[in-house]
């Protein structure tokens, strides 16, 4: 049985009211990276291949919740402390392989996206690791710009 699919509040019914605190200097760092759902989708990509665990972090939500290969791994600070910031320690270099963006706006504040890929990495102690994956995600924005607030990603072998 499919669960039913709830509508999302039309733009113009969702409070606007913190729009007046946008200031041009708030406006111009929003738009460096961050202009879009799509930029910030590929921001996050970018940073992880440069393992840029600080880049990483200012794309996430205090509040974004990450779920990787079906496991919940909390808010992207406790993922990144736990599990992603000592992977990367051990990461020689990280690399996308055909990568998809799709993105669905809901309003003007709101979007999921959707993203395929394959990746290859490879280990400072020389073991490679090629897999096919795909993301699920939503995006908020606010004052500061497009962050990602909810972010699924799974995996398996290419073949």
């Amino acid at each position: 049985m499919m669960a039913q699919a709830t509508a999302a509040t039309p733009a113009l019914a969702q409070d606007h009211s913190g729009h007046a605190a946008h200031t041009p200097q708030q406006a111009e760092v929003a738009a460096v990276g961050q202009a879009t759902p799509e930029e910030a989708l590929i921001s996050f990509r970018s940073a992880l291949e440069g393992l840029d665990g600080a880049a990483m972090t200012r794309l996430f939500a205090d509040e974004a919740v990450i779920v990787e290969n079906g496991k919940a791994e909390g808010t992207f600070a406790e993922y990144f402390e736990h599990h992603l910031g000592p992977e990367l320690k051990a990461i020689k270099s990280f690399r996308f392989i055909e990568p998809t963006i799709d993105i669905v706006r809901q309003g003007e504040h709101m979007a999921m996206g959707m993203e395929t890929y394959r990746y290859r990495i490879e280990l400072a102690d020389g073991r490679v690791i090629e897999r096919r994956g795909s993301a699920t995600s939503v995006l908020m924005h606010d004052a500061a710009g497009w962050k990602i607030l909810r972010y699924h990603s799974s995996s398996r072998p290419v073949s």
